[in-house]
């Protein structure tokens, strides 16, 4: 164990601070595709019924029409979090008719690009903007690929635990930049060690044959003899690999998170350069935008990435500008599939996983990243994507090679103090349960949720897409058996409501300005970082 390791854990330990772990703050955002009868992607419009996609707190939409997002406040109880996720479900399934939202990463069937409907949101400025910005990512990567669906876990510590923290120690430099350079530190761990997370709870080893219609360039097997699934035998999540959130034409794009200015600098630099491969597509010429600009990212959600560093941004205001405003507020983990087996995609065990493997990044040491590390980085990511349940699976460590069931224990060893800590700071015993019970996949692969899918798909005799349809019946008729209480239904409605007279307001103060003059006026801001 390192010494600054130990010495957070001891100062941790005082009973003056243990509880401190208790006000974790967690927000969860979980998207689901739209189905209909048939289990093919609704063609269907966003349901009035669930208000503006543009401006509701908790519903909206993704790439896609039918791409649902379903955002949780912050909360710091795990179990009212999940609640509130589950009520979300519930409130649109009353909206939904006959159409049911898809249970798991990897889309269900999919009839090309054309047969992706992009998302609406209106007639503002605002609304536009996003629109052409899904426009320029369907162009540059497919629309297809949009159809992938995830998780993001957004995860931050509370203010008391940053003023323990900062005064023990002494209060070097300002607070802000000190809480930056402790989320940065994070950051970088969880980039060496994010290839377990893809291991422990990966569940997109197959896809439906449509997915890859007209695609020869993948090494995906045939699952079944008429090849109405694809898969990689020992694979654990496609949705994070080659075939899912990565880009080609962004490999070059090394972003580096010892600093928050190189971070920013970084990406800023992407943002204002033209990139040659997407002149082709219109970007304001005569009126015409199909792309926000030709520059390699358009904007700075276009950066694909497992984790990201966050802060609210204020109305009009770029993410850049915020981080370099304000500093990191939180973080946002990117590579979560849903989970078929599980009503939410996700549960309350993973989430205390995710919270231990989190606080561990956050206290260990964390040296900075430099190419070698990167590389290492890079080649276990795609090594546990493709192999991760293969025996005897070797990964890449300063050392040299180590056996990923090494790597994997030794990592869960050092995470068992962190895990007491939270265990005792919540008055429960789940944070080391969570921690044993990955241990276990460590040990037997077929633990994995990647290995359930593919056993069941071969046990069942089924395709993926018709395991995955089962699964997605049997979650909805859950929701729809389920009952919002009065209060709940009464906020739901009201939101509801409310963002329809949001949105109003917005197109109706859009009739001063120009979409043109709109766009110029939001990338000004990165003249100015």
């Amino acid at each position: 164990m390192s010494d600054q390791l130990q010495r957070s854990l001891d100062a941790l330990a005082d009973p003056d601070s243990t509880h401190l772990l208790a006000g974790i703050q967690r927000g969860i955002e979980k998207e689901s595709l739209r189905l209909n009868e048939e289990g093919k992607l609704a063609q269907t419009p966003h349901t009035r019924g669930l208000g503006s996609a543009l401006t509701h707190d908790f519903i909206t939409t993704d790439y896609s029409e039918a791409l649902l997002e379903f955002i949780t406040p912050v909360d710091t109880n795990i179990q009212s979090g999940l609640e509130t996720l589950a009520d979300i479900h519930t409130f649109t399934y009353q909206k939904l008719d006959d159409e049911t939202l898809w249970c798991a990463s990897m889309p269900c069937i999919v009839n090309g690009d054309e047969g992706i409907p992009v998302a609406e949101y209106g007639s503002s400025n605002v609304a536009t903007m996003k629109k052409v910005y899904r426009l320029g990512l369907g162009h540059r990567y497919g629309r297809i690929m949009q159809t992938i669906a995830g998780i993001h876990y957004n995860f931050s510590m509370p203010e008391a635990f940053w003023d323990k923290c900062w005064e023990a120690d002494g209060r070097q430099g300002e607070r802000q930049d000190y809480i930056t350079e402790r989320y940065l530190g994070l950051i970088r761990n969880f980039k060496r060690h994010s290839w377990l997370l893809i291991y422990l709870f990966g569940a997109s080893p197959a896809v439906c044959a449509s997915f890859l219609r007209g695609n020869t360039d993948h090494d995906l097997q045939p699952f079944d003899g008429d090849a109405r699934s694809l898969h990689m035998p020992y694979g654990t999540s496609l949705r994070m690999g080659d075939l899912g959130y990565n880009s080609s034409a962004q490999k070059d794009l090394t972003v580096c998170y010892n600093s928050l200015d190189r971070y920013v600098t970084t990406l800023r630099s992407a943002i204002m350069q033209p990139h040659a491969d997407y002149a082709e597509f219109p970007s304001g010429q005569d009126g015409n935008y199909e792309q926000l600009n030709d520059s390699l990212l358009q904007i700075e959600n276009e950066f694909y990435s497992p984790i990201r560093p966050k802060r609210v941004a204020r109305s009009g205001e770029t993410p850049l500008g915020a981080l370099r405003r304000g500093g990191i507020e939180y973080i946002e983990v990117r590579c979560v599939d849903v989970n078929p087996f599980t009503p939410l995609g996700l549960d309350g065990e993973q989430i205390r996983f995710l919270d231990t493997f989190l606080l561990y990044c956050l206290l260990a040491d964390s040296p900075d990243c430099d190419e070698a590390d990167l590389a290492r980085q890079t080649a276990n990511m795609q090594a546990v994507v493709t192999r991760g349940r293969e025996p005897g699976l070797n990964l890449q460590a300063a050392e040299g090679e180590q056996a990923l069931t090494a790597m994997g224990q030794s990592l869960l060893q050092a995470m068992k103090p962190v895990a007491k800590l939270l265990d005792a700071a919540n008055h429960e015993s789940g944070y080391c349960n969570a921690v044993l019970d990955q241990r276990a996949k460590i040990d037997d692969p077929e633990l994995t949720p990647s290995a359930r899918i593919l056993r069941e798909m071969r046990e069942k005799d089924l395709p993926f897409f018709r395991l995955a349809m089962a699964y997605s019946q049997e979650w909805a008729q859950h929701f729809r058996r389920r009952q919002l209480s009065t209060e709940t239904q009464a906020r739901f409605n009201d939101e509801t409501q409310r963002s329809l007279t949001a949105q109003a307001e917005l197109e109706a103060a859009t009739d001063t300005e120009s979409f043109t003059d709109y766009l110029n006026q939001f990338y000004d801001q990165y003249n100015h970082l």
